[in-house]
């Protein structure tokens, strides 16, 4: 049994505790601020363009800038250090002593900010969802909750479809950040579910419901050459649409009608809408299929309100965001079932991926 002293010093670390978690969250925007800094001076392309650790004058250097400041760099560079964004250390001279400057190098985690790259990369995203147009926008929470509605309209008066038409250099960003999104997650789709595309039969459709400008469809018909391909989407965006091989792009809107096909692919399309426009969707999904065999291919989070998962956490983050930028959810296992279920697709199946959302396999019996 504990003593009253003993009890006072439990009660007071208890608080400490509390204090230090309100702090770290409270503050926790200035440690995006100083990953989106990170990518617009493409630091983790600096140090990757020397093959090697760098010091700090050397990516100094690099910077595309006449006089920068090395004292506030090192000051942002020991906070993503702290973060495991960037590793430091001291390299050992010859004489068998550390020599007294510290090198920076890339770690895991700052391999996705690389710009200059080929490879997979988060960067656009990072500048995207840290540009002031989404941060102004999620100011308004408070009166999302007093009176429903959408942030970003409250911030910037239309949505952010139309604000991304009306602004160049945001609709530039923003679908930046969205490709490069859809790139990480389509190698996962094509790595843990290549069988559910090579099960289907030669000659197969699929169609990418909202699937821009055809990105991904073009890598899955890539990929399975023995499937057909259509990418779908709103008319201003199939217009800008390239063209791929074994793929054919038509202009429509889901709420109306959905071209037919084996099975519907449907990535972060449905995370967007409120129940009633999703159910509206997929019940146009059911009757593009052409067989009672088809199946739609869901790619959205699954949220883990309970869960420890890798990106348990992300997720609920993520659906902050949908207040905030669109007006749709991120949905539990069970509200997935729901909608399904509602719009006619009684028979589904979850398959996690290794990436932020999961693969939902639903069929209409």
């Amino acid at each position: 049994m504990l003593t009253k002293q003993e009890e006072l010093v439990e009660e007071e670390e208890r608080t400490l505790q509390g204090q230090a978690e309100i702090w770290k969250i409270m503050l926790s925007f200035a440690e995006s601020m100083a990953l989106k800094c990170a990518v617009e001076l493409r630091i983790a392309d600096i140090i990757n363009s020397h093959g090697h650790p760098i010091t700090l004058l050397e990516i100094a250097a690099s910077l595309d800038s006449p006089s920068p400041d090395v004292d506030y760099l090192a000051r942002i560079m020991r906070l993503l250090v702290h973060k495991r964004i960037f590793t430091s250390s001291q390299p050992i001279a010859d004489d068998g002593c550390s020599s007294k400057e510290a090198v920076y190098g890339l770690t895991n985690s700052s391999k996705w900010l690389l710009r200059d790259s080929s490879e997979l990369s988060l960067a656009a995203m990072v500048l995207i969802e840290n540009h002031p147009s989404f941060t102004t926008s999620c100011h308004y929470l408070n009166k999302c909750v007093q009176e429903g509605g959408v942030a970003f309209p409250r911030a910037h008066g239309c949505d952010v479809w139309d604000f991304a038409l009306a602004n160049p250099e945001f609709n530039k960003l923003f679908n930046e950040g969205l490709a490069c999104t859809s790139k990480v997650v389509l190698k996962a789709v094509l790595s843990a579910y290549g069988e559910g595309f090579a099960g289907m039969g030669s000659g197969s459709v699929v169609v990418d419901v909202g699937g821009g400008t055809g990105m991904a469809v073009a890598e899955i018909v890539k990929t399975h050459p023995h499937i057909k391909g259509i990418n779908f989407d709103l008319p201003h965006v199939i217009d800008t649409a390239p063209q791929y091989p074994g793929v054919s792009h038509i202009a429509g809107d889901m709420f109306a009608s959905i071209p037919k096909a084996d099975a519907l692919f449907l990535k972060w399309v449905l995370h967007d809408w409120s129940d009633e426009n999703c159910i509206n969707i997929l019940k146009n999904c059911r009757k593009a299929l052409l067989e009672k065999s088809g199946k739609i291919i869901i790619l959205e989070v699954v949220l883990e309100p309970e869960g420890e998962g890798l990106f348990a956490e992300t997720g609920l983050v993520f659906d902050l965001l949908m207040i905030s930028h669109t007006g749709g959810k991120e949905r539990t296992k069970i509200e997935w079932m729901k909608l399904l279920e509602e719009a006619g697709f009684p028979r589904y199946k979850i398959i996690q991926i290794p990436a932020l959302p999961s693969i939902i396999e639903a069929y209409p019996e």
